[in-house]
């Protein structure tokens, strides 16, 4: 008996012992809300698959301390729409990166209903659970053209991930279409710093034309890979006046006439 008991109190380290070390865990979650036309979605596609397989960012996965990270592409919408694309794969090589962007660009699917960059955060922070990789980092990696409009406030969904030890950074989209104008905000940087990233060096890299996409995704790769600092959209972050982080919610509200629209 005591020799059974003893093989369940080491068999949590056993199981542990069997995940790959990596640089970073490095979660994408790409948002796929109807807001977003199927050519934005397809320049999505097409810009993460070009920036991952680039020497910029093929050069920080190198240079780490391991040389490899793990990494999943997860596209999201609505509080309980999660499309994994990409599982949690090793990435150390060209040719796995290579094979990632294949996956990626294989088939292009349809948007989703509604914007929960909360219901992003809180599935993104479950999924790292026994994904079979131990990072020296967890970073979460949120893009989206508009704030939170529906599940758990925003706030409360990435102060609970930081306080588990991740690091959120941002990607806000403000490019400009009539969808933009029902649905978007001018300040999407601005609510992404306060209501969004966190956690030690967390940063926001604005998308202001869809022809930038690719090299703000190869630019930020590489800073979440290499671990470098970054003072992007942060300096004046205390100088700024208290912001409404519920602002989403309320323009649902507001424009509920154009339910089946987004």
């Amino acid at each position: 008996m005591r020799h059974w008991l003893a093989l369940l109190l080491i068999l949590p380290t056993l199981l542990s012992a069997q995940d790959v070390e990596v640089d970073v865990e490095l979660f994408l979650a790409v948002d796929v809300s109807r807001s977003m036309s199927p050519a934005e979605l397809e320049i999505q596609r097409r810009g993460y698959a070009e920036a991952l397989t680039s020497a910029q960012v093929m050069k920080a996965i190198e240079n780490g301390l391991l040389g490899r990270i793990a990494i999943t592409y997860v596209e999201w919408a609505g509080e309980y729409s999660q499309r994994v694309v990409v599982p949690w794969t090793l990435l150390a090589t060209p040719q796995e990166a290579q094979a990632i962007a294949h996956r990626i660009t294989a088939r292009f699917d349809a948007g989703l209903r509604r914007t929960s960059i909360s219901g992003a955060l809180l599935y993104a922070a479950e999924d790292f659970d026994d994904n079979g990789f131990q990072g020296l980092r967890r970073v979460i990696d949120v893009s989206g053209d508009g704030p939170n409009n529906q599940g758990r406030p925003v706030e409360r969904a990435r102060d609970a991930a930081l306080a588990d030890g991740f690091i959120i950074n941002g990607l806000p989209l403000m490019t400009q279409d009539p969808l933009s104008e029902i649905w978007g905000i001018p300040d999407l940087d601005i609510y992404y710093r306060h209501c969004v990233i966190g956690g030690p060096g967390a940063f926001v890299i604005p998308v202001l034309a869809w022809d930038q996409f690719a090299d703000a995704v190869k630019r930020k790769l590489v800073l979440e890979i290499a671990g470098l600092p970054a003072r992007i959209y942060r300096a004046q972050l205390t100088q700024e006046q208290p912001y409404d982080c519920l602002i989403g919610e309320k323009m649902w509200e507001q424009n509920r006439a154009y339910f089946d629209i987004p």
